[in-house]
């Protein structure tokens, strides 16, 4: 079965979460645990906890469908050594949070050598990252994003994804989100079937799909191998809609979270119902 839905406010506090997602008819949602472009935040409210258990047991929302993402500041392969010390703070502290909602996972982009170090070893700086990450918690899964290359950022090739993993000393608590997207922006070509079955036959034998966590549902308002990280609402970018009929329609992606993070929440109860609308 498809688990489709969107990253959803938490406005008002993360209890709100679940409420969003059943708004738009959606089995899976993601959701930020505190503000994404701050680096600290207040601890989470009791009343906050207890209501998001309480909504999501009502609602019918299993963790195995919830994907948070953590904030977009964190950095886990900072060459520069205070900007680590935050980001692994961070990631800690939303890990954190994490548990003490009784979710599973959390989404993270892996990070950037900012062209101060080489690409190894900004991937090993991401890994112990992880490791310590691990280390301070009990059960959540680091879920690292595949990006779009933009910038000095990693882990926009399955190889490098593969390579962050190698490293992680508990694989267990790993796994990873493909956002269709940054992965077309990348240079992977999900638009045509022979496309579609090399990159994700690429994934199967670098990375595994034991380590698929999750997926970012967006189309793309730039070109293939762009390397540029733009969304665009399903079917209205240059990906087109039969990249997310291969999707909807492909046995891989069953009982995963799918997350639609395209830029008009006012639409998302609309492509999530064409989404499974395509499931043949």
């Amino acid at each position: 079965m498809k688990r489709i839905g969107a990253h959803v406010s938490a406005a008002g506090g993360v209890q709100n979460t679940p409420l969003n997602a059943h708004k738009i008819g959606a089995n899976a949602f993601g959701l930020f645990t505190k503000n994404q472009r701050q680096w600290k935040a207040a601890p989470l409210k009791t009343e906050s906890i207890e209501g998001f258990k309480e909504n999501c047991q009502r609602l019918d929302y299993s963790a195995d469908y919830i994907l948070p993402h953590a904030s977009y500041l964190i950095n886990l392969g900072n060459p520069r050594k205070d900007g680590l010390e935050k980001s692994r703070n961070a990631l800690l502290d939303e890990a954190m949070r994490c548990e003490q909602l009784g979710i599973k996972m959390l989404n993270v982009h892996p990070g950037a050598h900012l062209k101060k170090i080489s690409i190894s070893e900004c991937l090993s700086l991401i890994a112990d990252s992880i490791n310590q990450i691990i280390d301070q918690t009990k059960d959540v899964i680091i879920v690292i994003e595949n990006t779009a290359g933009q910038g000095s950022s990693v882990g926009h090739s399955f190889e490098q994804l593969a390579e962050i993993i190698r490293q992680v000393s508990d694989k267990k608590r790993m796994g990873v989100c493909i956002d269709t997207c940054h992965a077309f922006a990348a240079g992977y070509d999900l638009t045509t079937e022979s496309g579609y079955r090399k990159s994700f036959r690429e994934f199967e034998e670098t990375v595994g799909y034991s380590f698929l966590r999750g997926m970012h549902l967006n189309d793309s308002k730039k070109a293939l191998g762009s390397r540029v990280d733009r969304h665009e609402k399903i079917g209205e970018g240059l990906m087109g809609l039969k990249a997310f009929e291969f999707i909807v329609n492909d046995p891989h992606f069953d009982e995963i979270p799918m997350i639609l993070e395209t830029p008009d929440r006012e639409n998302w109860a609309k492509e999530i119902k064409f989404l499974y609308e395509m499931i043949s």
